[in-house]
């Protein structure tokens, strides 16, 4: 088994899903968070500082997904998380995208998964989750629930690019989703991501 080299996008509520990720789980990881603004007005500049001096030996973002990861949080300032997830999805001359691995925390389970029901445009069961605005940031929303998705009125894993799974389920097996998200950037979806929705 390949083991890939994961970058950890996390609000600093979360660190000790963060410190149980690097003392308990054996994955390859690089402990590289993006604490100190990088001064500068150019958006391309600090997407290729942070793909360059944080990103640089990485092949997945994993980003925790808590109560203070969200795109209308108003107490909360969102610049690191959607820095490094848009430098995580620009392909450059400094590195090639990050597969992008979402995972909600137990405190946002309810927020996101909202059980299942049959649908009225094609009558099969889909399972309800929300993922937009109120739970997490644009970069990750947009990308997870890509336009126009394949499978007609609800989105497939083959229509999203980031993967998405409870604590519970990733700490079980962390190289399964870890895998699943490597193989996403081989995927004909990333013709679809957008970097800064």
């Amino acid at each position: 088994m390949t083991k890939h080299k994961c970058f950890i996008s996390f609000k600093t509520e979360d660190i000790e899903y963060k410190k149980y990720i690097q003392n308990n789980l054996d994955i390859d990881y690089i402990d590289k968070s993006l604490n100190v603004p990088i001064h500068s007005e150019d958006e391309d500049y600090i997407m290729q500082k942070i793909r360059e001096d944080y990103l640089k030996d990485s092949t997945i973002t994993i980003h925790l997904i808590g109560e203070c990861s969200s795109e209308d949080n108003k107490l909360q300032n969102q610049y690191f998380i959607k820095k490094e997830l848009q430098a995580s999805l620009s392909n450059t001359v400094a590195g090639s995208r990050n597969g992008i691995l979402g995972v909600v925390l137990p405190s946002m389970y309810d927020n996101i998964y909202k059980g299942s029901g049959i649908c009225t445009k094609c009558d099969e069961k889909h399972k309800y989750v929300c993922i937009n605005d109120e739970t997490v940031i644009k970069e990750f929303s947009y990308n997870y629930y890509l336009p126009n998705p394949k499978s007609g009125c609800s989105w497939g894993y083959d229509d999203r690019y980031c993967v998405l799974t409870k604590w519970d389920d990733f700490i079980e097996n962390p190289e399964r989703y870890i895998d699943l998200a490597f193989d996403k950037r081989e995927t004909d979806i990333t013709k679809k991501i957008k970097v800064r929705p």
